[in-house]
């Protein structure tokens, strides 16, 4: 079986910061790690590996610093790494990004399945997974929390979609988007990150993919949504006020302050 992972490297959001002006987030603000959610995909991939014999290839667009997130890939359990890296890549959004990707996917030839996280977390949107699905024109089912089975020519799923769990039959070839739910991403043997070290990843460019793609299909040009303004909300503060020696008059302010706040009568 030949399984796709798609694989995104993300700021770390907790440290990066925001260029208002732009409307983009600042990537070098911060460090770098794989996507979470793209984990969960990627050990899904290996232990569908693990029950049928299958390449897993995994599959990342992203500046030339991105190879390391292949190479931990293929630490990981990933048979090999692409990296799709080309300057007028710069801006896409998530349509552009999708056009991009499934562009690469058919380049890479024969596939059964792609996997991919339900989201990023510096993104959001849960978009690229599903578009990348309707570009190639193959089913696609989203935020599954479990594999019950699969086979050469379908796999079941359970889909999590607002408060209802679905069993899913999808034919292959297709793709599946996953929580965080369905695995727990093992952490790579020192064997394995040693052998990947030594990994060589395939890069892939615009000049490779312009058979399928035109300029004005990536990068900014090629994407229909903008951000116009970015706001980032002040973190808010915890107020408090010590009483030691007034312990009535702490007693009437809290009293003042549940009722101003509606918690009690």
């Amino acid at each position: 079986m030949n399984i796709v992972v798609l694989v995104k490297q993300v700021p770390d959001m907790e440290k990066v910061k925001f260029d208002s002006e732009r409307g983009v987030v600042d990537r070098k603000s911060a460090g770098t790690e794989i996507n979470p959610f793209d984990l969960n995909a990627l050990e899904a991939a290996v232990q569908i590996g693990e029950k049928i014999d299958s390449t897993i290839t995994a599959v990342s667009m992203g500046p030339p610093s991105a190879k390391d997130a292949l190479k931990e890939c293929i630490a990981r359990g990933a048979t090999r790494g692409v990296l799709v890296s080309d300057i007028k890549f710069g801006g896409s959004d998530t349509r552009a990004t999708s056009t991009i990707l499934s562009s690469t996917i058919e380049k890479i030839g024969a596939y059964d399945l792609i996997i991919a996280g339900e989201k990023t977390v510096d993104g959001d949107t849960g978009q690229v997974g599903p578009e990348i699905a309707e570009f190639l024109n193959i089913p696609h089912g989203s935020y599954i929390s479990k594999i019950q089975e699969i086979s050469e020519s379908e796999i079941k799923v359970c889909s999590e979609i607002w408060e209802g769990t679905y069993l899913k039959s999808i034919k292959l070839p297709a793709l599946i988007t996953v929580t965080k739910d369905i695995n727990v991403p093992r952490l790579p043997s020192f064997k394995n990150k040693m052998k990947a070290r030594k990994a060589e990843i395939e890069v892939m460019t615009f000049k490779d993919l312009e058979e399928n793609l035109g300029a004005d299909k990536v990068g900014l040009k090629g994407s229909p949504t903008k951000v116009k303004k970015i706001e980032v909300p002040q973190t808010a503060k915890r107020e408090g006020k010590i009483y030691r020696e007034n312990i009535p008059q702490a007693v009437e302010k809290l009293v003042d302050i549940f009722e101003e706040k509606k918690v009690v009568d």
